[in-house]
């Protein structure tokens, strides 16, 4: 039986300068727990956890006990660095309590994962381009740090891959590889991660190049686990990777446009997302407005374009998809809206439920293993 969930959303709280020179003045009061009826799609917003600064990417651990939050600064106590923090959920789940708080040692901090196990957390800084790695302790507080990371070189854009631009941290299902879409390098860095010690180590062999001037920003592994999917920002295009074979050799065997044909005004990619069944595909892209539809060849993992959708509101960043996979919920970073799709099983399209709430400066959507009756 479908029941209710709840959830949460990052937010910018303060103004942000960003890779393409634009300030975003940040209107968020910290993270906003919202409730969601999986039967017919209604939310509802239960709470805000106010003071937690520039909460631009959450994780939750599956016990739904901790969330893990970046911080995401250029500068923190003098320093030129940003910060991650650890946020216990209360009996009210909207009532959120700092456990603590580590710097991650690089600028813009932007994506944090967890590993498998959920004893290490990884961070992608963006401004700077490196990756932080910590461990977790029993009690959900984040423990050393076990790896860092600084990426190092260019590419073609003469605005926004000047230097290295780590993008986000995937763990493979195998809990074997950290895969980190760079970029300011368009690359796919792939690292080997000990699961026992937190430890990564650079696998330049396995590092993918991805077509010139893309500026890859996140990847999401198919449920099959034979496919990868990578969205780039700058060229609004989908790169789907083949894991070759059994030593995680990837290869790139398509590249799709996000944006309709014929399409010339300017937009640039943010989120990509598989449904849980494993058979589409959705991507959202700022300044066309829209999250991109694709069908998944189960076979050979190739995507066929089935439309866009216009998202009701201005500069879709992250979207999610609830876990039974029936609704889609995007964030309008520019219009403080959080918007509901339904989702037809039958062939991926999506349908306006006429469902949306406020929520000023909206930026990352997550939900909890939590659920109602």
């Amino acid at each position: 039986m479908t029941r209710k969930k709840l959830g949460y959303i990052g937010t910018y709280t303060e103004p942000i300068l960003f890779g393409t020179g634009q300030v975003l003045e940040g209107k968020g009061k910290g993270i906003y727990t919202f409730e969601f009826d999986g039967r017919d799609g209604n939310l509802k917003l239960l709470g805000l956890s106010e003071g937690i600064v520039n909460p631009s990417y959450l994780v939750i651990d599956q016990a739904a006990k901790t969330i893990y939050a970046v911080n995401e600064l250029k500068i923190y106590e003098g320093q030129q660095t940003g910060t991650v923090s650890a946020l216990r959920i209360g009996k009210h789940p909207w009532e959120l309590q700092l456990l603590n708080r580590q710097v991650t040692m690089g600028t813009d901090p932007c994506h944090i994962s967890l590993d498998k196990t959920g004893k290490f957390a990884a961070v992608a800084n963006f401004r700077s381009g490196s990756i932080t790695v910590y461990s977790i302790k029993a009690d959900g507080r984040l423990g050393e740090q076990t790896s860092f990371v600084q990426h190092s070189g260019s590419s073609v854009d003469p605005k926004r891959q000047t230097g290295p631009h780590a993008h986000a941290v995937i763990f493979d299902s195998s809990n074997r590889y950290l895969l980190v879409p760079d970029l300011g390098l368009d690359k796919v860095m792939v690292y080997a991660f000990d699961q026992n010690t937190g430890l990564i180590t650079f696998q330049e062999k396995k590092t993918l190049s991805i077509a010139t001037g893309s500026g890859p920003r996140y990847l999401e592994q198919h449920p099959s686990g034979r496919f990868f999917y990578l969205v780039n920002e700058l060229r609004s295009t989908i790169t789907v990777l083949r894991v070759a074979d059994g030593n995680f050799s990837l290869e790139a065997i398509q590249n799709i446009s996000t944006l309709p044909d014929g399409y010339t005004g300017y937009s640039t990619c943010a989120d990509l997302h598989i449904s849980p069944s494993g058979e589409f595909l959705y991507a959202s892209n700022r300044g066309h407005e829209s999250i991109a539809l694709f069908q998944i060849d189960r076979e050979n993992g190739l995507l066929s374009s089935i439309g866009h959708v216009h998202t009701k509101g201005k500069t879709p960043r992250n979207f999610a998809i609830d876990p039974d996979g029936n609704y889609l919920l995007v964030a309008n970073q520019d219009t403080d809206n959080i918007v509901v799709f339904s989702i037809d099983s039958t062939n991926g399209l999506l349908v306006e439920t006429g469902i949306e709430v406020s929520v000023p400066t909206p930026v990352c959507i997550q939900f909890a293993r939590i659920y109602l009756t």
